[in-house]
């Protein structure tokens, strides 16, 4: 099969997660909480340790629904410490993420103690290079692309199908909660059911592209896009297209010094980034001395 196929998928695959983590994203930066990200794929260790102890298998399925539910239960812990306990978001994020990553480092190390072969970085991060050696083929003939790409692809569906439907309340509840609940918008049903999508779609992600990916996209490219303007609808559309100009310059770059593609996109990301705020400051400064003359 020629080599240019599997790296189109590469390049599609990248994309929709990249589609996927700016759209949630969008929402997180506006909610001073992006590196939820980053704490849902440390915290879900002990999950996926403890499904291997329950069912003694390394099946994907199986470490998926394990940290799957840490996932949730991670999300489930931030939000009792910033609303019920009142820490701020960045406490309340530090401490669960740190608090559960420590207890999977210990069930991990129990576990390696007694003989079992269980790689924290076989499990937990995966690498995109990768994913064409687990494919979907028809026939012995029809490549349908990585398995990756379609535990991700659905979970794009459904973000982009909740995210058009519960515009308005996720809008109204990210940028002013006191003015979403005084309209009579449960703030608590956003909450929970953006930062469920943010878990499942992270926890989709990370096993087969790798954390770093996930994390990077989900925080850097809506973060690009919110110094170029205050509109949200905008402000998604460009999170999309500069994590997918991220994917496809990224992945060439990687290809053609033999380097982590992930990391080659994470890079590219954050120098669209950084051209963004140079841009951002200049404007900036051009509209204070429009001002200072008039």
């Amino acid at each position: 099969m020629n080599e240019w196929i599997f790296d189109i998928w590469t390049i599609i695959t990248a994309s929709t997660v990249a589609c996927t983590s700016a759209i949630l994203g969008s929402f997180l930066v506006l909610r001073k909480k992006a590196m939820v990200g980053d704490a849902i794929s440390h915290s879900v260790l002990p999950g996926i340790v403890l499904a291997y102890m329950v069912s003694q298998s390394r099946a994907s399925w199986v470490m998926l629904i394990g940290a799957a539910i840490f996932g949730v239960l991670t999300n489930v812990l931030i939000e009792f410490l910033n609303k019920k306990a009142k820490m701020t978001a960045d406490a309340s994020i530090g401490i669960t993420f740190t608090w559960l990553f420590a207890i999977g480092v210990i069930l991990l190390a129990y576990f390696t103690a007694g003989g079992i072969d269980l790689d924290q970085e076989c499990v937990l991060f995966g690498e995109i290079s990768m994913i064409n050696l687990d494919k979907i083929v028809v026939d012995e003939n029809l490549y349908l692309g990585p398995t990756a790409f379609w535990f991700i692809f659905p979970v794009f569906i459904l973000v982009l199908l909740f995210t058009t439907i519960g515009f308005k309340g996720l809008k109204i509840t990210s940028f002013n909660e006191d003015y979403a609940a005084s309209l009579g918008i449960k703030n608590g049903f956003w909450n929970y059911s953006l930062m469920a999508l943010v878990s499942l779609s992270t926890v989709m992600s990370f096993e087969s592209v790798g954390a770093i990916l996930v994390v990077g996209l989900l925080v850097i490219p809506p973060a690009s896009a919110y110094l170029l303007t205050k509109k949200l609808k905008v402000m998604i559309f460009l999170g999309c297209l500069f994590g997918i100009m991220s994917s496809v310059i990224g992945f060439y770059i990687a290809k053609h010094y033999n380097l982590s593609i992930s990391g080659c996109i994470v890079c590219v990301a954050g120098l669209i980034f950084l051209v963004n705020l140079v841009y951002s400051i200049i404007q900036s400064k051009s509209k204070r001395n429009i001002s200072i003359q008039q």
